[in-house]
């Protein structure tokens, strides 16, 4: 029976790298692969004799097209489309944060009543250590969750998506979303992240 699974990590903790692989893994088997993001993240788009493409791509260098998802798109919808064209056997959806609460519904619809397998991976929380709408509601009716592990410099566990500012100190106001890499967000331990929060308040 097929399941929606939500593999969430703090920033650096090589989910885009995970997402690739699993989907080469898939298509090595002879599988065809959806793989979809979210469009707000316009980090890794680039334009290709005037048009725009989408990708997902890791820190290490592996990349692959995507299917950017809008706020307003109907992913079932999507879905049924893209079946009359491409049969699909695996849907493997990239920074999974910035999907809606609905979306991730209809995720869930497309795995109950299609019998296919869903992986999503992404953020639990933003830079306040507040869940996305996306990713709660994954915790909420995800039928597997898993994380993947990295580490504070401190050696603990990461677990904190910290934004910092040009001069490396931590942001605690602002958007939910402001993107970024390596340049704006590290992960780090919530002992860390609160002594360093508090220490820029005094």
């Amino acid at each position: 029976m097929a399941k929606l699974y939500f593999k969430f990590g703090a920033m650096g903790s090589s989910k885009t790298a995970q997402a690739l692989m699993t989907k080469f893994n898939y298509e090595e088997k002879d599988k065809t692969v959806w793989l979809i993001k979210p469009a707000i993240d316009t980090r890794d788009d680039r334009v290709e004799n005037g048009h725009r493409i989408t990708e997902a791509r890791s820190r290490i260098g592996l990349c692959a097209p995507a299917d950017a998802i809008g706020e307003d798109d109907d992913l079932i919808e999507l879905f049924a489309a893209r079946e009359g064209r491409i049969p699909t056997d695996v849907i493997i959806c990239d920074e999974c944060q910035f999907l809606t609460g609905r979306q991730v519904e209809q995720l869930k619809y497309i795995v109950d009543h299609f019998d296919l397998p869903v992986l999503c991976f992404g953020l639990r929380a933003d830079f306040q250590t507040l869940m996305f709408p996306g990713s709660k509601r994954l915790f909420e009716i995800a039928d597997s969750i898993s994380e993947i592990k990295s580490i504070c410099r401190c050696g603990r566990k990461a677990t904190v998506n910290a934004r910092l500012d040009a001069a490396g100190n931590i942001i605690t106001e602002g958007d939910q979303v402001c993107l970024g890499g390596n340049d704006k967000y590290v992960g780090m331990c919530y002992r860390c992240y609160y002594e360093r929060t508090h220490a820029a308040e005094k």
